[in-house]
């Protein structure tokens, strides 16, 4: 399959050219559809607090111990997708004709006055006509401006505030993250993912508002640039499943998707970790609400751990693995053989209520156990497991992955958040279930990676290799299949403990085209 020449490319990129056969593998194999047992709703599956609840949440929050805690910002890639439709209408121009009046193009010209990058002096008084409107969008999209379509989201000039300081959506972030993810010691770590190319735009962007903002709101920031590692790319392959190449002869491998992030994800030390992406943002006076149900999160997840510590560590007791921490009730005879001690009511009676709180917390239901000690040893391994709680805003026609509790292949059930490519429309109760769904992630996670020892989880050992998704895509005109590894909030945190909660559709401003920056969340 590959030569002399492959393999050194292969190799070159820090893979193996087994990795790499697998990959092709995997595109004549497929991945298969997800089991839905039903959505998750609102009182079965997704929690939706009252404001007693909600307050009692934030409080737990504040006060609880937690072994650091960082925001992770996904930030990689270029903004060029924000700027299609601009493109398109630039085209359009370029050929002789006028952008039709009711198109994005002519609608972000006519409104170019409110975007917080708009400068005078660069692009002047915009008038009704195809050369005025040929000139905005060049100068906004290429390096005769702003070169806004081959530079990252993170950088762009998002907001504009009345006293006429301009922020980026990377600095947006930063004043979230001394709200509600400061440490003990007045510190905020950020660990952002980004291109390697953009690395000085960050550090530039960072250089700008670092210092007034630890000064203004009194703070250390501790901020990380994480790069995707290209050994995650994927080989691409034709519509026969034979490796993609190039004009060159060369192969073609693309990156792998936001799955690849989980090895990113896996180096942090922090306990506690926030995930959001860089275009979710709003303006300051959006902060209140959107910082409230964000450690509404937190609080959620740091009593959801404590919950399971708890569990395991009686478990602990009650079997003996724990003799030196174990207290009352759960205290084994030193007579009892190791097997008598799972087979005590004390043990069975804990294992009951066990099974009660996966099964009302996290909508997990058990299989039967052959016997008392493979029951418990399902148990622990089931409860000693990363933890995440996923914001759920109630579905508005928004892009995004959708909750759902599945059957799992261990014959459990499981909370997950799925892409609809994952699910088979050809089956009526899934395409059921898809239709009756309500909610949807926004990608405002946060996790718990620490065990019940003070450990940090091996986040790699908890993905679903056979969650990954296959797409179509193109190159130089060419069809070609790209492969992407199991999401990072699907099939890449599908073995963790999960636990949805709903949060105000006002905490998701995202800005997926520019257009989008009219909106009132990102206008002061």
């Amino acid at each position: 399959m590959f030569s002399s020449k492959d393999i050194k490319q292969i190799m070159d990129r820090n893979s193996s050219e087994e990795t790499v056969k697998a990959q092709v593998e995997r595109f004549k194999k497929g991945f298969p559809w997800m089991k839905i047992a039903a959505p998750a709703t609102p009182g079965n599956g997704i929690e939706v607090l009252d404001e007693a609840e909600a307050e009692a949440a934030v409080k737990y929050y504040e006060s609880a111990e937690i072994d650091g805690k960082c925001k992770f910002v996904p930030a990689s890639g270029a903004a060029s997708r924000m700027f299609k439709d601009l493109f398109s209408g630039l085209d359009t121009l370029n050929s002789g004709k006028d952008a039709a009046a009711d198109s994005p193009a002519a609608k972000f010209v006519a409104n170019i006055c409110r975007f917080a990058f708009y400068d005078k002096e660069l692009f002047g008084t915009p008038a009704d006509s195809a050369e005025s409107r040929k000139d905005i969008l060049g100068k906004t999209l290429t390096e005769a401006g702003l070169n806004y379509g081959a530079k990252p989201k993170g950088v762009l000039k998002f907001h504009k505030y009345p006293d006429g300081e301009i922020r980026t959506a990377f600095a947006e972030h930063l004043v979230e993250a001394q709200d509600y993810m400061r440490n003990s010691d007045g510190s905020a770590n950020l660990v952002v993912t980004i291109s390697p190319e953009h690395q000085h735009l960050f550090e530039e962007a960072l250089a700008q508002v670092k210092e007034e903002y630890e000064k203004r709101y009194g703070v250390k920031y501790n901020v990380t640039f994480t790069f995707q590692d290209k050994s995650t790319d994927t080989i691409a392959v034709d519509v026969e499943n034979r490796p993609f190449r190039t004009e060159t002869d060369a192969l073609l491998f693309r990156p792998a998707g936001h799955g690849a992030l989980i090895y990113n994800l896996n180096q942090l030390k922090e306990e506690v970790v926030s995930i959001k992406n860089i275009d979710n943002v709003a303006v300051e006076k959006y902060l209140p609400v959107t910082a409230k149900y964000k450690k509404v999160l937190l609080g959620k997840a740091v009593e959801l751990r404590d919950k399971i510590f708890g569990y395991l560590k009686e478990l602990d007791a009650a079997t003996g693995e724990g003799m030196a921490h174990a207290m009352p009730p759960y205290i084994p005879s030193l007579t009892q053989s190791y097997d008598e001690r799972y087979m005590s009511p004390e043990v069975q009676n804990l294992c009951n209520d066990i099974e009660e709180f996966l099964l009302k917390e996290l909508c997990i239901k058990m299989p039967a156990a052959d016997d008392c000690k493979k029951r418990v040893e399902m148990l622990r391994k089931k409860l000693d497991r990363p933890i995440r709680v996923c914001g759920m805003v109630k579905n508005q026609g928004e892009p995004g992955g959708g909750p759902f509790i599945i059957e799992e292949k261990d014959g459990s059930t499981s909370l997950q958040i799925l892409e609809s490519v994952q699910i088979n429309m050809s089956d009526e109760k899934a395409k059921a279930a898809l239709a009756s769904a309500t909610h949807f992630n926004p990608v405002d996670i946060v996790c718990c990676l620490h065990n019940y020892k003070g450990e940090s989880f091996d986040l790699t050992k908890y993905v679903d290799e056979e969650a990954g998704f296959i797409s179509s895509k193109s190159y130089q005109g060419r069809e070609l299949k790209a492969l992407e590894l199991p999401g990072l909030w699907n099939g890449s945190m599908s073995d963790w403990n999960t636990l949805f909660v709903e949060v105000p559709l006002e905490t998701f401003n995202p800005v997926k085209v520019v257009l989008d920056l009219l909106r009132p969340a990102h206008q002061n």
